[in-house]
């Protein structure tokens, strides 16, 4: 019996070591996928940057932000006009998609998170964060510019605000969600009203998370270009009057990179380099806000 017992454990001893051997197998296995996945991704984007930098780094130059778009086959330019009205463009409709987005947030994760209004809500905003630009483009087109018989700057403005509020929605539902509710019972034990405990405790709490939201949003507008085709659509001159067509950044890389003239394709990748550092810059400091957040 002693020595069908001591056989028995040898038995399980072989066992496991075999398993410990193939789970020791599977391991480098995943690994070596996970780092050959990461570095095939990796590689195109170290590719996209470097020929960005390459090819935009000639075209950058002080009369880049001093000089309007020139006339084709003309020497010398730059896209002032276009840098104004994309920054005129991303400001108001950060101005008007921010304070919806956050209102919103605030509601489904304080005042309806179980409710079945709730529920329909996000699944809007689900659909609407996968949604294609050009489709929110056209449909302001069909509602604004058709209405208004021209394109104008103000229908950008809402374009651009229609993709930035579903962003904004959810970041702020999932800061608000990570406060502990510890913090709201105590609140209400002391008496606060729950429009003060909102504003006072959870808010506070996680502004650093709503903020990096925004600044994620304005990323991911910033070089829309499909929703702009539709409504501000560009131009050729200076003009900050957001009634008429405006000039912007992503509309006149398009433009300049789809045309025949080395000038012209010079200041589109001077142009591209520019959004990309911008929205380089400013993921940079939604990660560092992210980084500092409490909760």
């Amino acid at each position: 019996m002693a020595a069908l017992g001591m056989e028995q454990e040898a038995t399980l001893a072989r066992t496991r070591q075999k398993m410990q051997a193939w789970r020791r197998q599977k391991n480098r296995i995943a690994l070596c996928l996970s780092m050959t996945t990461m570095a095939f991704g990796l590689f195109w984007l170290v590719w996209i940057l470097f020929s960005t930098v390459v090819r935009g780094i000639d075209g950058m130059s002080l009369a880049l932000f001093t000089e309007m778009t020139p006339p084709p086959n003309t020497a010398g330019g730059g896209l002032a006009n276009a840098i104004v009205g994309s920054g005129l463009l991303i400001f108001w409709a950060t101005v008007l998609g921010t304070p919806l987005g956050i209102m919103a947030g605030i509601y489904l994760a304080e005042y309806g998170r179980k409710s079945i209004i709730s529920e329909v809500i996000r699944f809007i905003n689900d659909i609407l964060l996968s949604a294609p630009s050009i489709v929110v483009g056209l449909f302001v087109y069909s509602i604004v510019v058709t209405k208004m018989q021209h394109f104008s700057g103000w229908a950008g403005v809402i374009a651009l605000a229609l993709l930035q509020v579903p962003i904004v929605i959810r970041t702020t539902e999932n800061m608000l969600k990570l406060v502990p509710d510890s913090l709201r019972e105590a609140a209400y034990a002391l008496g606060t009203p729950k429009w003060k405990m909102i504003s006072a405790i959870t808010l506070k709490a996680s502004v650093s998370g709503i903020i990096t939201g925004v600044l994620l949003a304005i990323a991911r507008i910033a070089g829309e270009t499909a929703p702009l085709l539709f409504t501000s659509l560009s131009n050729q001159f200076w003009n900050t009057d957001m009634m008429h067509p405006i000039a912007n950044l992503p509309v006149t890389i398009f433009k300049f990179a789809m045309s025949p003239f080395i000038e012209w394709q010079q200041l589109a990748w001077a142009g591209v380099l520019l959004i990309t550092l911008c929205v380089l810059l400013l993921n940079i400091v939604a990660r560092i806000l992210f980084a500092n957040k409490k909760y």
